[in-house]
């Protein structure tokens, strides 16, 4: 696979990146796109930490302001630099990262699906979902806020500008991540370096400011604050937020890329820049109305503002392109249904782009927009989705440290309790702000679930009431072959989610057409546990009798299947045949709602408007339209 910048890379089971571009050309990419989220936090994470802390009050204290900056930098420490970069950057799954991606490795580790590991891996993988909507509104709506420190005569069109930059940016997704992206790369190098500058020239406002490196602070603020405390460590949270793309990204850019770029360049912009705020306030506490663009000198105020647009559009791309891929991990998964998905890259496998994922993402992000009107109000539901994908990251990390590395119990427990803690109270500090907003994204995600489930629930019915009325396959052929039907040129091949029973549409053609094919074969289309699989072992096939075979192909989770390019495979083992003389036997169901279906009345329409709207198999699997004939069936559920 390749990142936005270009460089071609491909990463092998131990998340390394072996790279035709060279190292440093995905270090710079992953500065441009891993790092988009996290970097834009200095906007709007330390001015709400303090406000939270009594800031707005005028209650500027040197212990507030040196206990918040604490809690900041060990944020990012603890959560970012040990928890992700030196951690789960080593649990990758063939190279892939993100919570689908370890929920597949603890099924790996514990040798089978357990519906703990299901629940909890579907929990997280929706809030990142709720995120999604989240992270383009609250950053670029922060980075056009600056408009208003120029002059206040901006205020009113704050709002009509966030609107028009976000339509223009879910508008140009069809054209593909890496022409949006191109120079996702440089931009955010000189944001980071811009906001470096910043807090280092600021730093001299007051030096003290730097003792806050000392956890002391943080700890001392949290045990004598009490609520207000909890309350400004959920704001604090704003500031390893995107902390977790990190780990979703490792196969974009390997895991060394990654975090050379964390260590060397972006933790210590973020720290400087944070520190800077923070002797900004000590010095001037009117500066807490917004310390970050009062830190940048008026002559040079808006093209900081500008840079921070192009920063936080950048953050929101990182984010939209996160939620394509976990949308066909999804599909693939069995998660959700089969939707439209185009690949916008020739030679980059991982450039994708879903038409009804980016719209449904453009109406949540406007809708939430339009309901809070400002950063600081949107601050308030932001983080309690990200924290709850931690959570789930620590609880299925700990699974695989346990199952899969075989470490013994008691060394996993002490490597992943504190991380899990750690996430548990930003998740419970987070909690408290659920009647401020924080609602919102919780109901996102808990949407997101229940449809997930529900899919998952009516597919699991609809087999169950199918399988009572097919045939078993290889009985069906032994009686064929004694007494076959008249037989035709050519070959037949019949798609099914379970080859031990015959396909339904080869009863339909041998009971209304009432001919066989020289080949019969039944085809199954497998999703393995790992993002890819290889060419060797794509194809499986076994020959049923002379008029019929099997064939199982593999995919991974990762990958879109392509039927016509997986059956070349199969002619290289042997199989002969020839693709304009093969037809494709699809059987298309068509839903009803059952009296008694197992699941109520109003799921059940659910379920059943879920499979409408999916995408059919010919479009799905790449297969060859002019070679398809579908055969209905109606089946109630």
């Amino acid at each position: 696979m390749s990142g936005p910048t270009g460089a071609v890379s491909t990463a092998n089971g131990n998340g390394e990146t072996r790279s035709h571009g060279g190292f440093w050309a995905l270090t710079l990419g992953s500065v441009g796109v891993v790092y988009g989220d996290i970097g834009t936090s200095p906007l709007y994470a330390f001015r709400e930490a303090m406000v939270a802390a009594g800031g707005e009050s005028g209650a500027v204290t040197r212990d507030a302001v040196l206990g918040v900056l604490s809690l900041i930098v060990w944020s990012l420490i603890i959560v970012v630099t040990l928890k992700y970069v030196i951690i789960l950057l080593r649990a990758d799954n063939n190279g892939e990262g993100g919570t689908l991606s370890l929920m597949a490795l603890a099924f790996r580790a514990l040798g089978r699906r357990t519906g703990i590991v299901l629940l909890v891996g579907v929990i997280g993988a929706s809030m990142f979902y709720g995120d999604s909507f989240l992270t383009p509104a609250i950053s670029v709506l922060s980075a056009v806020e600056g408009l208003k420190i120029v002059t206040p005569a901006f205020e009113p069109y704050v709002v009509p500008i966030t609107v028009v930059i976000l339509v223009l940016l879910f508008s140009v997704q069809s054209r593909g991540t890496a022409k949006v992206s191109a120079f996702f790369g440089p931009i955010t190098v000189l944001w980071f370096l811009a906001i470096a500058v910043a807090g280092l020239l600021h730093i001299a406002d007051d030096p003290g400011v730097l003792a806050a490196i000392n956890p002391a602070y943080g700890i001392t603020f949290m045990w004598s604050h009490g609520v207000v405390a909890l309350v400004t460590l959920g704001a604090v949270f704003l500031a390893v937020t995107g902390g977790e793309a990190l780990y979703a990204d490792l196969g974009h850019f390997g895991r060394k890329p990654i975090q050379a770029a964390w260590l060397g360049f972006v933790l210590p912009a973020l720290v400087i820049n944070y520190f800077g705020q923070g002797a900004l306030v000590l010095a001037n506490p009117t500066a807490i109305e917004n310390p970050f663009y009062r830190m940048v000198p008026e002559s040079l105020l808006l093209p900081m503002v500008g840079l921070a647009t192009a920063a936080t559009v950048i953050a929101s791309q990182a984010v939209i392109t996160g939620a394509f891929s976990i949308t066909r991990q999804a599909i693939q998964l069995g998660l959700l249904p089969r939707f439209t998905i185009r690949h916008t890259s020739e030679v980059q496998l991982g450039q994708i782009y879903i038409p009804r994922v980016n719209a449904i993402l453009l109406l949540g992000v406007l809708l939430l927009v339009g309901l809070f009107r400002s950063s600081s109000a949107l601050a308030s539901a932001y983080g309690i989705a990200v924290a709850t994908t931690m959570v789930v990251d620590g609880l299925l990390a700990f699974v695989v440290v346990w199952k899969l590395w075989q470490w013994k119990p008691w060394t996993a427990v002490l490597l992943m309790l504190p991380f899990i803690i750690v996430d548990f109270t930003f998740l419970t500090a987070n909690s408290l702000k659920l009647l401020e907003g924080a609602a919102v994204p919780v109901l996102f995600g808990a949407a997101t679930v229940f449809v997930i489930f529900t899919w998952r629930r009516g597919t699991r019915i609809l087999a169950q009431k199918t399988r009572r009325i097919e045939v078993p396959f290889e009985p069906l052929v032994k009686s064929l072959e004694k007494k076959p039907p008249h037989v035709v040129p050519g070959t037949a091949v019949f798609l099914t989610h379970d080859p031990e029973f015959a396909p339904t549409a080869l009863l339909h053609n041998l009971k209304h057409n009432k001919v066989l094919h020289e080949q019969n074969v039944v085809l199954t289309i497998v999703t393995a546990d790992t993002p890819r699989v290889a060419e060797k072992d794509r194809v499986r096939m076994l020959e049923v009798s002379p008029h019929f075979r099997r064939v199982a192909l593999t995919f991974g989770f990762m990958e879109t299947p392509n039927v016509p390019k997986a059956l070349a495979i199969a002619r290289k083992l042997g199989w002969h045949f020839d693709i304009m003389s093969t037809s494709f036997f699809l059987s298309r169901r068509s839903l009803k709602p059952a009296a008694h279906s197992g699941m109520p009345r109003w799921q059940d329409r659910l379920f059943i408007q879920l499979a409408r709207s999916a995408d059919d198999a010919t479009t799905y699997f790449q297969i060859p339209s002019e070679r398809v004939v579908e055969i209905g069936t109606q089946v109630t559920v």
